[in-house]
């Protein structure tokens, strides 16, 4: 039996409508880019100016009989409106996945290919599905350990996705002594790419496989509802950081600095380096805190979030991170 080499058996797959599209692409002088799974039209367009379109533009398109391409497509769902972008998800075959999303000028352009399209036969018995696109732009990220910070996260997702805004941490409603992570991308195709790029990448951190997937509205909620009653504790490696609630910052308190530089002196461990970084400001004056104590003589350095509370526009809040994240480090240490 003769097995063709992987090349030659893809290419030979829906040879017909292939060469359509390549000699329908020559003519019309359209540029198709193909990245990690999709094949994309415009985004912008030719001769576009100005800002991409609103949300509510674009609408996902359906039930697409596999040998169908661009050539069909585009014409089809551009003769209502004009495209800003047109994107064909792709098998590594040369088929498509049976689905793809067309982005309009206007919501208007989106309302009136979903009047036209909806149920329009494609192909002789094959109805397609046009509906609006939910653009999704958040994804969660569960069971991570509670040891991971922030920082870390951030690192992982600038070096492997693109188009990230924020990431925020919380407890996991659902596991002890894990986090939930939440995405935040610019557009829904950035975040479709990282969801991808994450689940198939199978991106690990701290050796656990991250476990990616649109945020689910019901644990959204959850997550809103905890937020406003700032975490008490923080888990750094295997010890539990407990933060007190905030006061006013004694001198006594103030002294916790000064009591964690002199142990590290009297211990050879050298002096302790502050990083502090507020990731969250909320409006009735109480600021998150992610708090790092670099000691070169540990092995590994401690980090942890802390609240603190915003008295009057001359305060920071940085001092009293530090203060407060210098209190949890001696406790570790077994002086406080």
């Amino acid at each position: 039996q003769h097995h063709l080499p992987p090349q030659m058996w893809t290419s030979s797959i829906n040879q017909a409508n292939k060469m359509a599209l390549l000699a329908w692409a020559k003519e019309t002088g359209i540029d198709l880019v193909q990245i990690n799974g999709q094949r994309r039209y415009g985004g912008p367009p030719p001769g576009w100016v100005g800002d991409p379109p609103p949300a509510g533009t674009e609408v996902f398109i359906g039930r697409l009989p596999q040998d169908v391409y661009e050539n069909v497509l585009i014409p089809l769902f551009q003769s209502v409106g004009k495209l800003y972008e047109f994107r064909l998800m792709m098998t590594f075959s040369g088929l498509n996945r049976g689905f793809a999303y067309a982005k309009y000028s206007n919501r208007r352009g989106a309302k009136e290919a979903i009047t036209a399209f909806n149920n329009f036969e494609v192909q002789k018995g094959c109805a397609i599905v046009v509906c609006k696109s939910t653009e999704k732009c958040e994804l969660s990220v569960d069971g991570l350990a509670a040891s991971v910070s922030q920082q870390e996260l951030e690192a992982v997702l600038q070096r492997v996705t693109e188009g990230v805004l924020s990431v925020t941490l919380y407890a996991s409603p659902c596991q002890k002594r894990a986090q939930v992570a939440v995405l935040k991308y610019g557009s829904h195709q950035a975040a479709a790419m990282a969801k991808k790029t994450l689940m198939e990448g199978n991106t690990r951190l701290c050796g656990v496989e991250m476990k990616v997937d649109w945020l689910n509205p019901d644990l959204k909620q959850k997550l809103q509802s905890c937020k406003e009653k700032p975490s008490s504790s923080r888990v750094q490696g295997d010890k539990r950081l407990s933060i007190p609630k905030q006061m006013p910052v004694s001198p006594v308190l103030r002294n916790a600095l000064d009591c964690l530089n002199t142990l590290c002196r009297r211990q050879y461990l050298g002096t302790p380096v502050f990083l502090t970084r507020c990731v969250q400001a909320n409006p009735n004056g109480w600021l998150l805190f992610w708090c790092r104590v670099v000691i070169p003589g540990c092995p590994v350095p401690f980090s942890g979030f802390t609240w603190v509370r915003h008295d009057g526009p001359d305060s920071s809040g940085h001092e009293e991170a530090k203060v407060a994240v210098a209190l949890q480090v001696l406790r570790v240490l077994g002086e406080s």
